[in-house]
């Protein structure tokens, strides 16, 4: 399917411009709304993985937009930096969650957008993101997150938290331990949340990312790409969005 693709800016907290990256499918029109996802990208910033993941998406039919969640398109390959940028946002929370919110509204109002129809897909610190946007009580019907961080900024609330979940995490994930995705579990079953959540064998943390590896020896940490558990992983979320989105 043939796709376009551009960028949005939004406006958020005191005048910061959020440079976010859309990709459409061609049959999305004025006329011809289509299901929105929102993609919350890991710490990197919005390169060339989530920016592939909007694309992706566009092309089995949903309109996507990575966001922007550091500003000024801020993007970096650097662990340090990256994880500077993600303390910064979780240490004012509140603002972090202003800036997705912003981005949802822009991105809802795209014409070929049904904003009725949106759903969340975040990677890593993304997967923290999408959960608590839904959370906050934003308007998603569905989040996914892959080897996501579930640590909640408040916890899941019934009636407030009303997007189905699913959860992809890998077994050898250091960063992520099988503890928080039991805590996450627990949290989502408090609030009658309906839920999946899938572990993949021998997957590291950023199984879905094919830079993981080059991104592990640069830094130093305990990232790694599997192909399988990427594939696996994808084709569920592409086919859980379909149902819930429809």
């Amino acid at each position: 399917m043939s796709i376009k693709t551009y960028e949005i800016q939004t406006t958020a907290d005191y005048g910061m411009e959020l440079i976010s990256y859309v990709a459409l499918p061609e049959e999305a029109t004025n006329e011809n709304s289509v299901p929105g996802i929102l993609v919350a990208p890991e710490w990197w910033g919005v390169v060339e993985h989530p920016k592939k993941v909007a694309e992706r998406l566009a092309e089995a039919g949903f309109a996507a937009v990575t966001m922007d969640v550091y500003g000024e398109g801020k993007l970096t390959t650097d662990a340090a930096q990256a994880n500077e940028w993600m303390t910064q946002m979780l240490n004012d929370q509140d603002k972090l969650m202003g800036r997705c919110r912003a981005i949802l509204d822009d991105f809802a109002d795209q014409l070929p957008v049904d904003g009725n129809r949106l759903g969340v897909v975040g990677f890593c610190f993304g997967g923290k993101i999408a959960l608590d946007m839904a959370r906050e009580g934003m308007p998603v019907k569905a989040v996914a997150t892959f080897h996501g961080n579930p640590t909640p900024k408040q916890p899941a609330e019934k009636g407030k938290f009303t997007a189905d979940v699913l959860v992809a995490h890998g077994r050898d994930d250091s960063m992520v331990s099988m503890d928080a995705i039991d805590d996450l579990k627990k949290e989502l079953d408090n609030a009658d949340v309906t839920y999946t959540v899938d572990v993949y064998d021998n997957a590291k943390h950023g199984f879905t990312n094919p830079n993981a590896d080059k991104r592990a020896a640069d830094n130093g940490v305990d990232l790694g790409y599997n192909e399988k558990a990427a594939t696996e992983s994808w084709n569920k979320m592409i086919e859980f969005m379909r149902e819930k989105l429809k």
